[in-house]
């Protein structure tokens, strides 16, 4: 198909959609369908055909609006009014309103700072676009940028653009992706491989769910983009089986990519040709390390190897690989599309862009946002999330999956980036940050973040297979107050093995919620131990003293 014949339809599709007065979309996203979102769909439709205004008012599904603790959503546009929390029932009110005054009960304020304070840039259509429509998103400015990167740029002028607008990797300690794409542009082969990692296992993380389902075509346009930038021909789009909405949306968005000349052969008439095939992971969090992913890829067990070399020089079936998670491809559009220096104004210094983050535990607004790099925790915390219900107090945000650390409420003015994370113990990692109050006992945190990462261990080196069953043993003594400080001492040796000897990002990270509640939290592990008590009233304690008659043996120690 010709840039020309691609054009014509984008006409096509605006005069379609700019026939309608009202054009209604329903979030159905994994969360609002779990609310039944199809459902309200469905009687909107009926109710719409009930009043013959099928040519007036045109219904579809869109993409998640990030509340989703306020679901189903429905977004009525142009208008910008936006309802939450819909039932089949408010059809008809909807409908009513559509021509005057807005539903006042259901009427959502996109003023609030959840909506107002957010930067969109990989959410930037926000629930205005119907995931399963090639259409809609070409009419909206899809595949523009890969136009653009195809037909007007070389592939060093891509590669040029991603590394000036100082894009990091999102998928775990942010490395310069311009970076990584030049290296696997010099590499040597005429066989390249262009890999996207959409294996999401951190506990309390939807970020790259919610993209793949929303804009299955964007993570295809930054992964095509991606393959003429380093002269890759083949692609694997890694995808965890759990997500099945996800897969879905991807293989109809890889279909009718193909079918436009968009993906395969000589697309958009040129001499580049690329394509994407989608594999399933069973669920291994080990499999979110390159590595392991590229060995599940190969159709063995997910387990890493040493690096080097690395994936960049001799990865899939030991070809050069490039390797990033969704929301990294999904920020190659905008830089390209809109140009680098565009990409590098937002943010700070060192951390250019927006991050997607999941916020989800003791928070208000439980949801999807984009913010700023540079943002700080307070202004996430309180102004987006909306603060601890409940009347209770912060304790604690945890950010970076199972592999990151816990930050105590006296960071809140910290600016939120690579290098600020880093400093306190954590990392921003693929996004997710678990709002924790008073009412958590961070002693369990670690014990409950050592239990995944003990039942995740591939079992390969013996620090991580071992150590962390070991940490998670003396957690679990901490909690039941049965150990000691003699234990308590054995925890941070272990630690300290486990962190600088295991084989993978996995084993090597997997102490830092132990590092990092023993740093900002230690006297509560020492009222486990010492005065045998929890002081959230989380824990069992077994047997407990008193703490002005501590064991013989905590004695000792103290002496």
């Amino acid at each position: 198909m010709s840039l020309e014949e691609l054009h014509h339809i984008v006409e096509e599709e605006r005069k379609a959609q700019a026939a309608f007065q009202h054009r209604i979309f329903v979030c159905s996203g994994t969360a609002c369908q779990s609310a039944h979102s199809d459902t309200v769909q469905t009687a909107l439709q009926a109710e719409i055909k009930a009043r013959g205004l099928e040519h007036h008012c045109d219904i579809t599904g869109g993409g998640c609006r990030g509340l989703c603790a306020a679901g189903p959503m429905v977004s009525v546009e142009p208008q910008g009014i936006l309802y939450e929390g819909v039932a089949p029932d408010d059809a008809a009110a909807i409908l009513d309103s559509l021509d005057g005054e807005p539903v006042a009960r259901l009427q959502a304020d996109t003023d609030a700072p959840f909506y107002a304070r957010q930067v969109k840039v990989v959410l930037e259509h926000s629930g205005k676009l119907n995931p399963e429509s090639l259409e809609g998103y070409l009419a909206a400015g899809g595949y523009t940028a890969l136009m653009k990167a195809v037909t007007e740029m070389t592939p060093a002028q891509v590669l040029d653009e991603v590394m000036r607008s100082g894009l990091r990797g999102r998928g775990g300690a942010g490395y310069r992706t311009g970076l990584k794409w030049s290296t696997v542009a010099k590499a040597h082969g005429a066989l390249k491989y262009v890999v996207c990692n959409g294996d999401e296992g951190d506990p309390g993380a939807f970020m790259d769910r919610s993209v793949m389902e929303d804009y299955p075509h964007r993570v295809i346009e930054g992964m095509t983009i991606a393959a003429y930038a380093v002269g890759a021909s083949e692609g694997f789009l890694y995808v965890r089986a759990e997500y099945p909405l996800a897969v879905k949306r991807l293989q109809l968005a890889i279909r009718q990519a193909q079918r436009h000349n968009l993906l395969g052969s000589n697309i958009l008439g040129t001499s580049f040709s690329f394509t994407i095939q989608i594999r399933l992971g069973a669920g291994a969090f080990v499999c979110g390390e390159e590595t392991a992913l590229i060995a599940s890829i190969e159709g063995k067990r997910g387990q890493p190897r040493p690096r080097p070399p690395y994936p960049a020089e001799a990865g899939l079936w030991g070809k050069p690989t490039l390797i990033n998670n969704v929301e990294s491809y999904g920020n190659i559009v905008p830089i390209i599309r809109e140009g680098a220096d565009w990409y590098a104004s937002i943010g700070t210094e060192k951390s250019h862009g927006t991050k997607v983050f999941a916020l989800s535990g003791r928070i208000v607004n439980t949801g999807l946002i984009e913010v700023p790099m540079g943002m700080t925790l307070r202004e996430i915390v309180y102004d987006i999330g909306g603060g601890i219900p409940d009347g209770k107090e912060l304790k604690a945000i945890q950010t970076g999956g199972p592999s990151g650390g816990c930050i105590p409420a006296q960071y809140l003015d910290m600016p939120v980036d690579y290098e600020s994370l880093l400093k306190l113990g954590s990392f921003m990692g693929s996004g997710g940050m678990i709002i924790m109050d008073e009412t958590s006992c961070m002693v369990d945190v670690a014990q409950y973040f050592m239990e995944f990462c003990m039942s995740e261990s591939c079992g390969k080196c013996i620090p991580c297979r071992v150590g962390t069953a070991q940490m998670y043993d003396l957690l679990k003594k901490i909690t039941s107050g049965t150990a000691t400080l003699n234990d308590l001492a054995q925890l941070e040796e272990l630690c300290d093995l486990v962190k600088n000897t295991s084989l993978c990002g996995l084993g090597q990270a997997a102490p830092n919620p132990v590092l990092s509640t023993l740093r900002y939290f230690r006297e509560e592990y020492l009222a486990h131990i010492v005065e045998k008590r929890c002081p959230a009233g989380v824990c069992k304690i077994h047997g407990a003293q008193s703490p002005e008659h501590p064991s013989h043996t905590e004695q000792e120690v103290l002496s």
